[in-house]
């Protein structure tokens, strides 16, 4: 299968943008920026020496010794943890807002659910000297209070959303609205791969170095493709950055969403597994949705997975056959979780940990199989959470 690439900002037939008039300019000079950028040496350089030497690229692979004597499998993981800020969020940030830099820019706002991405941000805004807003669900502010202390210790200001769920869908419907206001000061760092064109691509371009990478590391090493890659999915810029580099080989590739409670509780955030096509978020993709059209309450142990949304790319791989997605329960990643800690010494993100649940539980995958599964995230910023749902407290 070729790769596939957006066509008047559309993967078959998803993606487009769904946005008031206010915005539309905004997006063609963000488009008509990234796409002078991408194509200047001089950029690339500078993106590329900044990821070297600021974020600590490239990650290495790691052999998963003791889960592949576990599981009959030979496992091997992409250390998207060991970024600078602990997650592949920075390079997406990265790239945004040297891009911003160029459009000359002064302010920028993100949205954020697990925090992550708006430490990135936080960080890279530090970094470059921009002044940085960041809207983040109450009840995300309560689950990862280290990011919030992170994100206002580099200089953001950080902004609870109460509304709806008080989750990802509610602080970037906020940031949304902020952007309407100020555009003309503002641009806004969407840490996903969803979100109205151009940004399912721009996102897909700065993260599909973790794919490259680990193609390469992978074929150096051992000669040969895996036969399997897996990625958890959210909104689905870890999964597309991952993905892209083996689209067109001959090898499967899954994407884990968060099943939650359990796929017929319907507290779940699995839109590609239980959803359907909508507009959410400027953009038409798989969605949660009632018959109404009215966006449904997510759930999920995991913060950055709490959304009813995912990227319209994915939404066509899906359709396509060529990535097939499946859920994981919280109770899954959560024993992933642990298995994955006391086996390897790797204390993975809650998001990335439901990528691994595939290996514990055996489904559908070949003993023996050439496993590699990206670890996007280290799980400091779960460790309270993880103490009490494990019942580890002292």
């Amino acid at each position: 299968m070729a790769a596939v690439s957006p066509s008047l900002g559309r993967f078959g037939p998803y993606g487009g943008r769904y946005v008031p008039e206010t915005l539309v300019p905004a997006l063609d000079e963000f488009e008509s920026s990234f796409r002078r950028a991408w194509a200047d040496p001089g950029f690339q350089a500078e993106f590329e020496g900044l990821l070297r030497d600021y974020v600590g690229r490239p990650t290495p692979l790691t052999e998963a010794r003791r889960i592949s004597e576990r599981t009959g499998l030979q496992v091997t993981v992409k250390r998207e943890d060991l970024n600078h800020t602990g997650a592949h969020k920075i390079n997406n940030a990265l790239g945004q807002c040297l891009l911003a830099k160029r459009m000359g820019k002064s302010r920028i706002i993100a949205e954020t659910g697990a925090g992550q991405h708006g430490v990135a941000t936080a960080t890279v805004c530090a970094l470059l000297g921009l002044e940085c807003e960041v809207y983040m669900g109450e009840e995300d502010c309560s689950r990862q209070e280290l990011n919030v202390f992170r994100m206002r210790l580099l200089g953001a200001r950080v902004i609870p959303v109460s509304s709806g769920t008080r989750t990802l869908k509610d602080a970037l419907n906020e940031a949304m609205r902020d952007w309407v206001t100020n555009v003309r000061t503002t641009h806004y760092v969407i840490g996903t791969a969803a979100g109205p064109h151009p940004y399912p691509e721009i996102v897909r371009e700065f993260q599909s170095v973790i794919g490259r990478e680990a193609r390469a590391q992978y074929l150096e090493r051992h000669g040969r493709l895996p036969d399997v890659g897996i990625a958890c999915v959210g909104g689905g810029s870890n999964a597309i950055g991952f993905f892209h580099a083996f689209l067109n080989d001959p090898m499967d590739l899954i994407g884990i969403e968060a099943g939650g409670l359990g796929i017929p509780s319907g507290h779940h955030a699995a839109p590609l597994t239980a959803g359907s096509p909508g507009v959410l978020h400027g953009s038409y993709s798989y969605m949660m949705q009632d018959e109404d059209g009215q966006v449904l309450p997510t759930h999920s142990v995991s913060a950055g997975l709490d959304y009813p949304g995912v990227g319209a790319e994915h939404s066509y791989l899906k359709d396509s056959g060529r990535v097939t997605y499946r859920s994981a329960s919280d109770d899954e990643a959560l024993r992933a979780f642990q298995e994955v800690a006391q086996l390897e010494g790797l204390i993975a993100a809650f998001e990335s940990a439901h990528a691994f649940v595939p290996l514990f539980e055996r489904g559908g995958l070949s003993p023996g199989a050439r496993v590699l599964v990206n670890l996007s995230g280290r799980g400091d910023k779960d460790m309270e959470r993880a103490s009490t749902l494990l019942g580890l407290q002292s």
